[in-house]
């Protein structure tokens, strides 16, 4: 039997653990170091309940700017609020300024914890989603699924939140982070998603007699797009759906759970040509952060008029990057390209056809600040305040706008339990490499302490291959050795999450078994997903008619759930050479696809 074994990347690099007890510390070779420690931010500032909020908006997130409370969302001590509210001269002073919260998101990876409910954030995006009509048309909800949560980031309450007769466009995101396992894999991923949105009752319109369009649900499904919002993969194609369809008829709202990407959307679309020119120029991007929940209120930027010149224009530069090879692209872009291969299997290339028009810069100096004696060291101003870029009334007064709405918390995730250090741990953000083990009956499988799986009984092998981020390990042990090496290692370095030792697992939930039967349909192909809430899933697959006893683990509270059909069926083809006296295969990682862009001398066929 194989012994256990514990299998994770080598960018993973485990913390040291402590010494066993009763063994004398190592004499130390040289001079002692002390460990460097990273120091935590602290929280500046003090609250000021006296004060009346700004009624300016965080750049960041959202949320309005006040001194009052720093646990309630929007609080910004020590930014210099509290002396100049009220007047216009303060207002336009406070454009562009962040919460103390998206501050030390950006700037130190700290999260605050905000006194937001889940019933909160709906009401707020409810309330937006049905407010009256703009422009004598209802929006276009543009919502975001996050595909490596498929389908429990489909809300169930989301008919709940919008309009009878609401258009909806769907669209999945960080399809970049998924292997490919077969040719068509990304139009099996568009008929799973329809499937989930079906579940939930958003259905598209049916094609009745005469050319009428019936509902067969209160919402309209009017397309599915697949995209990855930070590598910018299907992100053009979506622009010219929405411009061409939708055009300028109404507002969007981007709506979506937690996590799902929606931020980093509206990133990529402030800086492409679905946003107004000077939109970049004016409007501060959105905060990202892993951290569930980083959008608090709506942000928005102004849409384009895409009118007949404008798209034909666009057209034509669409036209003209296709044909570009790799060798033709800028430093930069080159650049920019490698990086984004490293971190997802699909890229795209976002560019824009509508540029401000910048004029010339003129040189400014004053050449008493010049001049200076041998004596003195020269000393440059840089005391000019930078001149701010507004819209005008005439340019904004029929405007079309597009909203990111706070995410909807999703119930009984993994991700509500975990520190931030662990979120970002858990989430993927980089290219997931799957991990194959074949299992025989009486082995478990432990990714990280947040799932379990347990091989109780079957006929042969099976193979078990995770998907979940490349920086949660996994443990391979026998059935007899799973409840000591939980009870020893959980909150320490072999299994990594949750961390924090005997004290953080005092508080977090036990595990719960569930049993599970599955019946292999052969070995090219997985029978089914062991979905663990929100850290992943383990696709299964065994010999024909092979029937195996599973047992799988997830914390209390979360949700488990078995997904057939599997999202990536073939992934078991996706693995090396097995690794000798091991459960393990070596990882494969396929190669990256580059969209709209030419290579050898032929154009590269997008992955459809």
């Amino acid at each position: 039997m194989i012994p256990s074994e514990q299998f994770v990347f080598p960018e993973y690099v485990p913390e040291p653990g402590p010494a066993p007890a009763g063994e004398p510390p190592a004499a130390p070779s040289g001079p002692e170091r002390r460990p460097r420690e990273k120091r935590q931010h602290r929280v500046t500032g003090r609250p000021d309940p006296s004060v009346p909020p700004s009624g300016v908006s965080c750049s960041g997130c959202g949320a309005e700017l006040h001194c009052r409370d720093p646990g309630v969302l929007g609080g910004s001590e020590g930014l210099g609020v509290q002396g100049a509210l009220g007047s216009s001269e303060a207002h336009r002073a406070l454009q562009g300024v962040v919460c103390q919260r998206c501050w030390l998101l950006v700037h130190h990876q700290q999260a605050l914890h905000m006194q937001v409910s889940r019933e909160q954030y709906r009401n707020l995006v409810s309330a937006a989603l049905r407010s009256p009509p703009r422009h004598g048309r209802r929006p276009l909800v543009l919502y975001m699924v996050d595909m490596l949560d498929l389908p429990d980031s489909v809300l169930q309450d989301l008919p709940q939140l919008v309009d009878a007769g609401s258009n909806i466009l769907v669209v999945g995101n960080k399809v970049d982070l998924l292997p490919g396992d077969s040719p068509d894999y990304l139009n099996r991923f568009r008929k799973q998603l329809l499937r989930s949105c079906a579940r939930v009752g958003i259905l598209p319109a049916v094609q009745g007699t005469g050319g009428q369009v019936g509902r067969t649900a209160s919402q309209n499904l009017v397309d599915v797009h697949l995209i990855s919002a930070k590598t910018g993969y299907g992100v053009e194609e979506l622009i010219s759906k929405l411009q061409h369809s939708w055009k300028c008829n109404g507002d969007v709202y981007l709506v979506g759970a937690t996590n799902s990407g929606k931020s980093t959307l509206f990133n990529t679309l402030l800086q492409s040509d679905y946003c107004k020119s000077k939109a970049p120029e004016v409007i501060n991007r959105a905060t990202i952060s892993p951290w569930p929940g980083t959008t608090l209120n709506l942000l928005k930027f102004p849409i384009i008029n895409p009118t007949s010149d404008r798209l034909f224009r666009r057209q034509e530069r669409l036209k003209a990057d296709a044909e570009k090879t790799e060798e033709q692209l800028s430093d930069d872009e080159q650049k920019y390209l490698k990086c984004l291969k490293k971190q997802g299997y699909l890229i795209g290339r976002v560019g824009r056809t509508f540029q401000q028009q910048k004029s010339k810069a003129v040189i400014d100096f004053d050449p008493d600040e010049l001049s200076f004696n041998m004596e003195e060291e020269p000393v440059f101003s840089s005391n000019k305040p930078k001149e701010r870029v507004e819209f005008t009334y005439n340019e904004l007064k029929d405007a079309r706008w597009f909203f990111d709405t706070p995410g909807i918390v999703k119930e009984n995730c993994v991700l509500n339990l975990l520190t931030e250090k662990e979120v970002k741990l858990v989430l993927p953000t980089h290219a997931i490499v799957p991990r194959t083990f074949v299992l025989k009956p009486g082995m478990v499988l432990f990714l990280g302490a947040l799932g379990r799986i347990d091989y109780v009984q079957g006929a042969k092998s099976s193979w078990f291959s995770v998907v979940a981020s490349n920086l949660l390990p996994v443990h391979v042990t026998t059935l007899e050795k799973a409840d000591s090496i939980y009870q020893k290692h959980a909150g320490k370095t072999l299994l990594k999450v949750p961390m924090g030792g005997e004290e953080r697992m005092k508080e977090f939930p036990p595990l719960i078994p569930q049993e599970i039967t599955l019946e292999g349909i052969g070995t090219l192909e997985a029978v089914a997903d062991i979905k663990l809430s929100s850290a992943g899933w383990v696709a299964v697959t065994a010999h024909l008619e092979d029937k195996l006893q599973l047992r799988a683990y997830t914390p209390e509270g979360t949700t488990l759930m078995i997904r057939k059909p599997p999202l990536l069926p073939h992934i078991v083809g996706i693995k090396g050479n097995r690794i000798r006296r091991s459960a393990s295969y070596r990882t494969k990682k396929p190669p990256p696809l580059v969209e709209n862009l030419k290579a050898n001398g032929t154009n590269k066929k997008k992955c459809i």
